[in-house]
C-alpha cells in the first residue's frame, strides 16, 4: 500500500506499523518524540480554510466561509478548485475580476443580491453550470450573477492582495491555487503510538528540519545548543508559537531580525525571556527583539500539534561544527567532511581531546574555511557527575563554567594552598544571587565531592573541591548550611590538588555525548 513519510511517497506491506515503517526507511526518529500521523490528504484539506491564489502579477489570498449555509459552496471549491489552475482572468471591471469557467453540479437562481468589496463568489454564468466562474468583488454592488440558491453564492472572502486584485485584467493567468497549511489545519490530527497500524493513503511525520540564517551566527549556535541528543523539549506551547525555554536567560545579540511568518525560529535578545527560542505556528508582525535564527523546512505538521514537555526529533540542513569533548582525529574527519582546513595549536595527539575551538560558531567556522583547536590529554579532562537535586546550582555552575551551551567548560583556580587538601575556584556573585540552600551536606563531606557556596555566605558563588573526607567544612571551606553539592569528579582529580591561583581547568559531564 502507498503512503507518505516526509513528505515522501512509498509503497509498504499491508498492516504495517509506524515502527515498522520507520525501521524501514531509516527515516530520522529519537526514541521518545512524538510523531503525526494524518490519514490522508482529504482529512488535511478538510481543516483548510484559507487557499492562495497565485497570479502573474501576484498572490491573492481568501478565507473560506464558516456559515452552514455556504457548506454547500465550499465543498464544491474544496473538490474542484484544482480545476481554475492555468485558466485566464475572463473578465476584469471596476467592479470584479472573473476566472473560468469549469463544469459543475450547482444550480442556477436570477435572484439580485447585494455584495460588498471582498466576497468572493461562485457564478452560473448564462444560468449554465457548464460556466461557472469565480468572482471576487473589487467594489460593493448589487447585481444577478445567476448564483447557487446558497448564501447569495458567496463562498469566502479576500483577505489578502487586494492590490494584485485590483492590477489584474484579461490578459493575465492563474498559475496555481494552493491550500495554506496552518496549525488549526493538523491540530485534529493526533500524535500517535509507534505500534499504530497504518492505512493506504496514510502521512507520517517523524521529524523536523530547518535551515539556518546565517546572518545569524551567535544566535544560531545558540539553537544548536538547545537540542539534545537529536531532540528538543517544548516548554510551552500556544496557538501561534512552541517555545523552548532551557537556555532562558542566556543574554544573546540583536542579529538578523526578520518577519515572523509560519515556521521561522527566533531567539529572543532583549527583555524578559531573552535567551528562549521559539518556532511559530502563525505569521507574526516583526520584532527588533527577536533575531531570525532558521526557517522550518520539514515536519510543519510536528510543530503543529506539539505540546508543553513532547520531545520532537530535529535534523539540521546545516550540521552543527562543534568540535569540543572529540579527539583530534573525529574533529580532522568531520572538519574534512565539511570541506574546512584543521590546524592544531599545541598538542597534536589523534586521541587528544579537544577543549578549545577558534572561531567558535559553525556559521563563522565555514566562511573562513579554518578552524583552530586546542586540546589536552583525556586524562586531564575533569568529568562531573552532577546530581539531580540541587537544579539550581547546578545550572549556576553550568552557566559559569560554559557547560549549558558547550559539551566542555572552563573554570579558574582562585584559591589553593598546598596541604588544604582543597581547591576553590573563581565564582560570580551577580550569577548567584539566586543560590538557596539545597542538597548540603548532612554527615560530612566526601572525598571528590564539588560544591559552591550558597546564600547563606557572603562568598556566594565560590566552587570548590575537597580531597578528603571532612566532617565539619564543605568544599568551599563554608559551613554545610552554606554549602551546595552539587556532584562528584568521576575522573582521576588528585592533579587538581597541585594546581595554582590563575589556572584554568577544563571540565565535562560525565554522562555527555558528543
Amino acid at each position: 500500500m502507498l503512503i507518505k513519510i516526509n513528505g515522501e511517497e512509498i509503497d509498504v506491506a499491508e498492516a504495517s506499523t509506524i515502527q515498522d515503517v520507520i525501521d524501514e526507511t531509516n527515516a530520522p526518529y529519537t526514541p521518545g518524540s512524538i510523531v503525526c500521523l494524518i490519514k490522508g490528504k482529504k482529512e488535511l484539506e478538510q481543516n483548510i480554510s484559507k487557499y492562495k491564489i497565485k497570479t502573474n502579477k501576484g498572490s491573492i489570498i481568501i478565507q473560506l466561509e464558516e456559515s452552514e449555509d455556504a457548506k454547500p459552496l465550499v465543498d464544491v471549491w474544496k473538490n474542484q478548485y484544482e480545476e481554475f489552475n492555468d485558466l485566464n482572468i475572463r473578465w476584469s471591471t471596476p467592479t470584479e475580476v472573473s476566472i473560468g469557467p469549469i463544469v459543475t453540479d450547482l444550480e442556477p437562481t436570477s435572484d439580485e443580491f447585494k455584495y460588498y468589496e471582498g466576497d468572493v463568489v461562485l457564478s452560473l454564468s448564462s444560468f449554465s453550470n457548464e460556466s461557472t466562474h469565480l468572482i471576487m468583488l473589487k467594489e460593493n454592488t448589487t447585481n444577478v450573477y445567476s448564483v447557487p440558491p446558497y448564501n447569495k453564492g458567496i463562498f469566502a472572502h479576500v483577505i489578502g492582495g487586494k492590490k494584485t486584485l485590483d492590477a489584474l485584467t484579461d490578459d493575465d493567468v492563474v498559475k496555481s491555487i494552493e491550500p495554506i497549511i496552518e496549525r488549526s489545519t493538523t491540530t485534529d490530527s493526533a500524535s500517535a503510538d509507534l505500534n499504530t497500524v497504518l492505512e493506504e493513503g496514510n502521512e507520517l511525520y517523524t521529524y523536523i528540519s530547518f535551515e539556518i540564517d546565517e546572518s545569524s551566527p551567535i544566535c544560531v549556535e545558540h539553537l544548536f545548543s538547545i537540542i539534545k541528543d537529536g531532540r528538543i523539549k517544548v516548554s510551552y506551547d500556544s496557538e501561534s508559537f512552541i517555545g523552548f525555554y532551557d537556555l532562558a536567560g542566556l543574554d544573546k545579540p540583536k542579529e538578523d531580525t526578520t518577519q515572523r511568518t509560519r515556521g521561522t525560529i527566533t531567539v529572543r535578545n532583549a527583555g524578559v525571556g531573552v535567551g528562549k527560542l521559539f518556532i511559530y505556528r502563525e505569521n507574526r508582525v516583526l520584532t527588533p527583539n527577536h533575531t531570525t535564527v532558521g526557517k522550518i523546512v520539514t515536519g510543519m505538521e510536528i510543530i503543529d500539534i506539539a505540546k508543553e514537555n513532547d520531545f520532537i526529533t530535529v535534523k539540521s540542513e546545516q550540521q552543527r561544527l562543534m568540535l569540543l569533548n572529540k579527539t583530534q582525529k573525529e574533529a580532522t574527519e568531520l572538519l574534512s567532511a565539511a570541506g574546512v582546513e584543521h590546524m592544531i595549536d599545541g598538542l597534536i595527539d589523534d586521541d587528544a581531546i579537544i577543549v578549545e575551538q577558534v572561531p567558535k560558531h559553525t556559521i563563522d567556522i565555514l566562511r573562513e574555511g579554518q578552524v583552530v583547536t586546542k586540546a589536552i590529554n583525556p586524562n586531564d579532562l575533569c568529568k562531573i557527575k552532577f546530581v539531580d537535586n540541587a537544579p539550581r546550582s547546578v545550572r549556576y555552575f553550568k552557566l559559569l563554567s560554559g557547560l549549558l551551551e558547550n559539551p566542555v567548560g572552563q573554570i579558574k583556580v582562585h584559591f589553593a594552598v598546598p596541604g588544604m587538601h582543597i581547591v576553590i575556584f573563581e565564582g560570580d556573585k551577580k550569577a548567584a544571587k539566586g543560590l538557596i540552600p539545597e542538597n548540603n551536606p548532612v554527615d560530612k563531606v566526601i572525598r571528590g565531592q564539588i560544591g559552591i557556596t550558597n546564600m547563606a555566605s557572603k562568598s556566594a558563588g565560590l566552587i570548590g573541591i575537597r580531597f578528603e573526607d571532612n566532617v565539619e567544612f564543605g568544599p568551599t571551606a563554608e559551613s554545610f548550611d552554606a554549602t551546595n553539592i552539587i556532584g562528584d569528579i568521576v575522573s582521576d582529580y588528585d592533579s587538581l590538588e597541585k594546581l595554582k591561583e590563575g589556572v584554568v581547568v577544563y571540565v565535562t559531564e560525565s554522562n555527555h555525548e558528543s
